[in-house]
């Protein structure tokens, strides 16, 4: 029989990894990593994967409500390309499809074949902590690059779909990660931001329909953690808009400040 994946957690934990999970999802800090210190503190144990798929469920919800003008335009858009596949070439929300669907292979194929070192990264807080180390080093990077294209061509698309791949590692944070690799390649700051965020909504609805699936899937959690998933959704949103932000001042580095001595401390242990 499947576990119920919230036994051992009451809505307090499930409301505190809840808040975590939004907290971290979009700042650049990694939410995975910090879910799974946050699991490792209050002792939760096993079968976590699709507790932490329900918590990015959350925040997906947010991302779809900041997004929503732009994601119904791309909606609109792919109907009509369907229609006419030349719109594909012509127009900028048919590119923009274009790239999305390129970062979405590029992240499910690198995804899949790191799919067992992530649970090993999950399971171990010294192999986090180098996760941290490498979202620092990226958010770093992204301190000098100076891109003010606004549109994402296809091998950029493709570079930051295998930064999101790389980002199933707890402790590489997805936004850190994808949106200093668009700015490193010329794309600029706002523009990065939206692509960043735009492509993730294919690769957590992936993960999440991956999961439901099993025989542990989503189904057979608890109440308690649909509290932690309804918290993340709130608290992500807030997030979300003070990243925007940062992102706007050019302050995206400051995070690895943040980042650096946490993951230190996490390898030396």
């Amino acid at each position: 029989m499947p576990c119920n994946l919230s036994d051992g957690i009451d809505a307090l934990t499930a409301a505190a990894l809840g808040a975590l999970q939004g907290l971290t999802e979009f700042l650049p800090v990694s939410s995975s990593g910090h879910v799974a210190i946050g699991a490792h503190f209050f002792e939760i144990e096993g079968n976590s994967l699709a507790l932490v798929i329900l918590l990015h469920l959350g925040t997906l919800l947010a991302t779809v409500v900041l997004f929503r003008r732009d994601i119904s335009n791309l909606a609109i858009e792919g109907v009509a390309a369907v229609r006419d596949p030349a719109r594909f070439r012509a127009t900028p929300e048919g590119r923009t499809l274009v790239a999305i669907a390129i970062a979405t292979a590029a992240t499910g194929a690198l995804g899949w074949a790191l799919r067992n070192v992530a649970e090993a990264f999950a399971e171990d807080l010294r192999l986090v902590g180098y996760g941290f180390l490498i979202s620092a080093a990226g958010l770093i990077a992204s301190g000098v690059a100076r891109g003010d294209r606004d549109e994402v061509a296809w091998p950029q698309a493709l570079a930051v779909g295998l930064a999101q791949g790389m980002a199933v590692l707890p402790g590489v944070s997805r936004s850190g990660v994808t949106i200093a690799v668009a700015m490193l390649l010329g794309i600029s700051g706002n523009a990065s931001f939206r692509f960043s965020f735009l492509v993730s909504l294919p690769a957590i609805v992936a993960a999440a329909v991956y999961e439901a699936g099993g025989a542990d899937g989503l189904g057979s959690l608890g109440a308690e953690a649909w509290i932690g998933g309804a918290t993340a959704m709130v608290t992500g949103y807030v997030a979300l808009l003070v990243l925007r932000h940062i992102i706007l001042v050019g302050r995206m580095w400051t995070f690895s400040l943040y980042l650096i001595p946490l993951g230190l401390f996490l390898v030396t242990r």
